[in-house]
């Protein structure tokens, strides 16, 4: 079977605005206040929590990784509790997940989000059961950009690691797919949308309407 495995942040879904919020309890515990702004720093959010809280302790002058490790577990726990306050699928994702399904295509999720954590999210978001597959950042010794996890998704969604692509949105994807040998297609409506097409992904996705089409093409 052919594949199309998804990230999820800045993919699927826009989670920036939770991310956010998480990273800003942090600052506001440290008395630092709301260091990190919406939707300013959405992209800077995309990339992870250790990243949003380098970025804000930078900004405030008070950088220190012994301070990321402290605070890294309450950014997740702030995030946990507050998972789907702002976060909202982007337009015709789901569309595009159910005719890729309809033209024989196995659909899965492959992210740098705990598994726990996006399992929690899609479920709250009711879509989870749409996809077949949902490998995270911990559920193999690596993570993306090593190629594995999107194998391993690929499998876990009834499909052949060779004849799949990667749905993405930043450099982690388009690297995770040249490591395994297989196309992708950065999403073009993220907050980092405009940088995509210098990263020279097989494809640029503007609409999700457009995605089963583009697979077909490139998955042939």
């Amino acid at each position: 079977m052919r594949t199309v495995i998804f990230d999820l942040d800045g993919t699927l879904a826009d989670t920036s605005g939770d991310l956010l919020a998480a990273a800003n309890f942090c600052f506001r515990q440290m008395g630092l206040g709301d260091v990190l702004s919406h939707p300013g720093d959405a992209g800077i959010a995309l990339r992870g929590g250790r990243t949003m809280l380098t970025a804000g302790l930078n900004r405030a002058g008070q950088f220190n990784p012994a301070t990321v490790d402290e605070f890294y577990p309450v950014l997740l726990e702030a995030y946990r509790d507050a998972i789907d306050h702002h976060t909202v699928l982007y337009p015709g994702a789901m569309a595009a997940v159910e005719a890729l399904k309809s033209a024989g295509f196995g659909v899965g999720i492959c992210t740098n989000k705990p598994e726990g954590l996006a399992d929690q999210l899609m479920r709250s978001l009711g879509v989870r059961d749409a996809f077949a597959s949902l490998v995270g950042a911990d559920t193999l010794p690596v993570r993306k950009p090593d190629p594995a996890p999107l194998f391993e998704a690929a499998r876990r969604a009834g499909g052949d690691p060779a004849r799949t692509l990667l749905v993405g949105d930043s450099d982690t994807d388009r690297n995770t797919s040249a490591n395994a040998g297989v196309p992708s297609v950065l999403v073009t409506f993220g907050p980092s949308g405009e940088d995509m097409e210098a990263l020279k992904p097989e494809a640029l996705l503007h609409r999700f309407e457009d995605l089963p089409e583009v697979a077909g093409r490139l998955i042939a």
